[in-house]
């Protein structure tokens, strides 16, 4: 069984970037090899469909740390949508029988049938777990930010300072919660100017004269999304980050990870 190679690892760890052809052959290696055991489960394997559509933040390398990670934790296949070109992100037919779509995407300008598939993936409740560019991914369709994650943003806050993440107080643990501990982000803080008012905020980030909610959950048709505006290279750095985002992929599928 082919397996990702600790150095693409080590490499996107570093934050050294690797180039278009790497980033690619890194993909071509995830399609390459879908399935992977569970040791000690029978669980069924979970179908994810990567959506990686932010170049600007690496968004090919950084999925496929991610991808790595899952691999190592969970039976997980995958199937990946790729960007290239600002209005063009083929792939994106494999969300109609996909469990979760990790979205990790900015300013796309798709349209047409690339489009319509994430607006049936959302009209049927599909899971989300969307990443960096909550609230600025789908530029012609702006009711995705609102409708469907809850949250409109404007900018960011500057790169002075690295924001300190910290989880909010609650009663209750959230499952996305489990062994994430505070830490700083690599990158700079959004500027959320408003989350619905049906979202459940996790965790929040905080700058010199600014706190922010970076991450929240939400209903959507009967389908759970995670959004966080969290997701610069650095932060896959972070085994808190990672540690959330895996189980932002179970808890929105509903996936029984017991054996994680």
């Amino acid at each position: 069984m082919r397996v990702f190679s600790r150095r693409t690892f080590v490499v996107h760890s570093a934050h050294t970037t690797i180039g278009v052809s790497a980033g690619l052959a890194a993909f071509q290696a995830a399609e390459a090899t879908p399935e992977v055991a569970l040791v000690g489960s029978a669980a069924a394997p979970l179908n994810v469909c990567l959506v990686s559509g932010a170049p600007s933040y690496e968004s090919d390398e950084s999925l496929v740390a991610l991808a790595d990670y899952l691999r190592r934790r969970l039976n997980v296949n995958w199937n990946v949508a790729r960007r290239t070109a600002v209005n063009d992100l083929p792939g994106l037919d494999n969300l109609a029988a996909c469990d979760c779509m990790v979205l990790f995407a900015q300013r796309m300008a798709i349209d047409g049938e690339q489009l319509d598939c994430i607006k049936r993936y959302c009209n049927r409740g599909g899971p989300i777990v969307a990443i960096r560019s909550a609230g600025c991914a789908l530029a012609n369709w702006p009711a995705f930010d609102r409708g469907v994650l809850g949250v409109t943003t404007v900018g960011n806050h500057g790169r002075t300072r690295k924001p300190l993440v910290r989880l909010e107080n609650r009663s209750i643990p959230h499952p996305i919660l489990n062994g994430v501990e505070p830490f700083h982000s690599g990158g700079s803080l959004s500027k959320v100017v408003k989350v619905a008012s049906d979202a459940d905020c996790l965790l929040t980030a905080s700058v010199p004269g600014h706190r922010e909610p970076v991450a929240w959950t939400r209903d959507h048709r009967g389908g759970r999304t995670f959004s966080t505006t969290l997701g610069h290279p650095a932060d896959f750095r972070q085994s808190s980050f990672l540690y959330m985002l895996a189980n932002a992929v179970t808890w929105t599928a509903r996936y029984d990870a017991t054996a994680m």
